[in-house]
């Protein structure tokens, strides 16, 4: 590559990173152009570890030939198998060596000096590069303390000096861009994974100022364990955790998929809402939310219980009013919640649900927005709930229906 090629492409990568395009273009669009001013790559890979509840880092692979990059997206290394293929690969040598380049032919005779040479070596590569870019402490994010790299070829020859030489230069301008579109990725994962889907994306949308609400009419879910207290009490500490873990992954998953969005885990509890635009539309996907939970709590208790693990059960509130939406709360901390009367009256219909013993109770104006046979509801009763002025008339649904 020539001095105005390599000025080029770092002029492009850098461009298409401050723009926001997705890993997968960033390096597909850079092997493109590197294969196009004559480097003479078959397959090139960048990793990046991420700050993510269940992945830790994400691969991206370009190959030639190929219409474009792709994504994978891996698990934790830290044991098994997956932390044995870790310690006998490159970038675990380079990574206690302290070194930053391991270049190695890999079309000779003999054992190879790592497992992956073998595979590299059936599928025509001839040379291998492994490049680690590390980031300075106040870079690191979680386990995201470097880029990886590798850049393989399959011409007789492999690699010249001069190749490595581009190589070295170029890496560091796409490893910034990745690092940069995986910083805002992270920042959409925790935002979502600690304030709910739709308020991460109101925060990352610049929704932060403190006092910014909005007025919604929604329906609003709040649903807790039975029994969870006497558990706590009787249960080693080190079940409680994994058991609300169990049973806040069933139900805040069955929310998500009918549309919901949880704003809060208050230890045993969840509160959660379908925005109403659509009352009916809105009050159908909340039941069906719940059906589908309780159905999936039992038989998570099911097996719980027959692994001799701490099991319970789910009540649940449901309710349709106005809430103010918004952030909450001091200068130093705010809060992306909903407030207001109705959000006090879904929590105190959920704790009726042990008085009746009914694990699913609706308030008047819920039933009112119910306009589906499917879903035939029947009245228990009128109910004082402690700090709400009047009493409320309660629903369940046709146990016989």
């Amino acid at each position: 590559m020539t001095e105005a090629e390599i000025a080029e492409l770092s002029g492009w990568i850098a461009k298409a990173g401050l723009v926001g395009k997705p890993e997968t273009e960033l390096v597909g669009g850079f092997c493109e152009r590197a294969a196009g001013f004559g480097l003479p790559l078959a397959r090139a890979m960048v990793f990046i570890d991420t700050l993510h509840p269940v992945h830790e880092g994400r691969l991206f692979r370009w190959d030639r030939g190929k219409p474009a990059a792709t994504l994978a997206e891996y698990g934790r290394s830290s044991e098994g198998e997956a932390a044995e293929r870790w310690r006998a690969s490159p970038f675990y040598r380079l990574l206690e060596s302290g070194e930053s380049l391991l270049r190695r032919r890999v079309d000779g005779e003999g054992e190879p000096e790592f497992a992956v040479f073998s595979d590299l070596r059936a599928s025509g590569v001839t040379e291998y590069l492994a490049i680690v870019m590390r980031f300075a402490s106040d870079g690191v994010i979680g386990e995201m303390d470097c880029v990886y790299s590798q850049w393989l070829t399959d011409r007789p020859g492999g690699f010249d000096d001069a190749d490595v030489a581009a190589v070295k230069r170029l890496a560091p301008f796409l490893g910034l861009a990745v690092k940069s579109a995986s910083l805002a990725r992270i920042a959409e994962t925790l935002v979502q994974t600690y304030l709910g889907r739709d308020a991460g994306r109101r925060v990352l949308n610049g929704r932060i100022a403190r006092g910014i609400s909005e007025k919604i009419e929604a329906v609003l879910w709040f649903s807790d364990l039975r029994n969870y207290t006497r558990i706590s009490d009787t249960s080693p500490p080190e079940q409680i955790i994994p058991m609300l873990d169990d049973y806040a992954d069933a139900i805040v998953s069955t929310v998500h998929k009918f549309g919901g969005d949880v704003l809060k885990l208050i230890a045993d509890g969840i509160l959660a809402i379908f925005p109403a635009e659509d009352r009916a539309g809105a009050s159908a996907a909340a039941l069906k939310a719940a059906k589908k939970a309780r159905r999936t709590v039992a038989e998570l208790s099911a097996r719980r219980t027959s692994e001799n693990l701490p099991a319970t059960d789910m009540y649940l509130g449901l309710h349709i009013g106005e809430v103010f939406y918004g952030n909450i709360g001091s200068k130093e901390r705010l809060d992306f919640t909903v407030i207001g009367p109705a959000v006090n009256e879904v929590s105190r219909i959920a704790a009726m649900c042990r008085s009746v013993d009914q694990p699913l109770l609706m308030s008047a104006p819920f039933a009112a927005s119910v306009a589906s046979p499917d879903y035939p509801l029947v009245s228990v009763g009128r109910f004082a709930l402690r700090g709400v002025g009047r009493a409320q008339e309660l629903f369940t649904l046709d146990p016989g229906a």
